[in-house]
């Protein structure tokens, strides 16, 4: 499909007005911070380090803490999630001798024998 002329200068213009906003400092002191980059540089980044992509829903109360904490933790939201999330495995682990775990509970409760 072709396009018309004033539909292509119409998309020229478009795109000459988006790299102005993009190209205008930032007010206050932001432009001297480090600039931010793009998606697909964010992405080669973190696989570069590891970190896979993994979204959950969660309580909206739950998110503005974690949020309130994120902002005073050296690594931001991915460190603090990782933290927690260590810190909790590892008191699973020093529990797991006192109760019964969750594969037990689904085999017994449903006869369920996995296979190894």
């Amino acid at each position: 499909m072709t396009m018309k002329k004033t539909d292509l200068e119409k998309n020229k213009a478009l795109k000459l007005a988006n790299d102005l906003k993009k190209a205008a400092p930032d007010r206050f002191g932001k432009a001297a911070a480090q600039p931010a980059l793009d998606r697909r540089a964010q992405r080669r980044l973190d696989q570069a380090q590891g970190l896979v992509p993994f979204a959950c829903k969660l309580n909206a109360d739950l998110v503005a803490q974690l949020k309130e904490r994120a902002a005073t933790h050296p690594d931001g939201m991915t460190g603090l999630l990782t933290d927690v999330l260590q810190r909790g495995e590892r008191r699973r682990k020093k529990q797991k001798g006192q109760g019964k775990t969750l594969a037990f509970l689904l085999t017994e409760r449903n006869r369920f024998v996995p296979s190894a």
